[in-house]
């Protein structure tokens, strides 16, 4: 007997049809949905294909919480949220809802800010107060490390200031990928340098 496919071509579990399928994925969102309502959704999370990969998305309701790329393993990450956070996690997509819009047409070329609240609470002394000052590095536009260093009042933290970018827990809406070195080159990133160069050739270019 064949089995039966999900529509982007994933292979499903003996006995499971897609007709099944849509009806886990319909009883998950009424479950999310009472959950929210009951105030026992701490943190809600969705997937969204973007053109550096699949990004995991994840808000309390407090604003966004944890943007991840794949090669950063979204199953460790959704652990690392449980812990964090809470262990009252759930695949809840209408709670990013906004998130997506914003960052589909930050893909598309039509948006330069985002407007989404964030939560802060991944991030914490120096590393946060250097990653608040990237929003005000204007799109299309880079820093350096050691430029952050200043701003932030501590300028010699530059290695700091690396850090705090690799370990950025809101890529692309807090924008680290506009962080090079004095030198000009790149730099590492989270998402990997194809990522990054990828990035600032969109923003230099829409």
């Amino acid at each position: 007997m064949t089995r039966s496919t999900t529509p982007d071509g994933r292979r499903l579990p003996a006995g499971l049809t897609r007709d099944d399928e849509a009806s886990m994925a319909r009883l998950r969102s009424r479950l999310a949905e009472a959950a929210d309502r009951e105030g026992v959704l701490d943190v809600a999370y969705r997937t969204l294909d973007s053109p550096v990969g699949t990004l995991l998305l994840a808000a309390t309701e407090a604003g966004l919480v944890r943007v991840a790329f794949t090669v950063q393993d979204h199953e460790a990450v959704l652990r690392n949220l449980a812990e964090a956070v809470s262990p009252r996690i759930l695949e809840a997509p209408a709670r990013l809802d906004a998130v997506c819009r914003e960052l589909e047409e930050y893909f598309a070329g039509r948006r330069r800010t985002f407007d989404v609240p964030l939560d802060w609470r991944l991030a914490k002394g120096f590393r946060r107060e250097a990653l608040t000052r990237l929003p005000g590095i204007g799109y299309g536009a880079t820093a350096s490390y050691a430029q952050i260093a200043a701003a932030s009042g501590r300028p010699r933290a530059v290695r700091a200031v690396g850090t705090a970018c690799a370990t950025n827990p809101l890529p692309l809406v807090v924008p680290c990928h506009r962080v090079v070195r004095s030198d000009g080159s790149v730099g590492q990133y989270a998402g990997g340098v194809d990522a990054k160069h990828f990035l600032l050739d969109l923003e230099t270019t829409a």
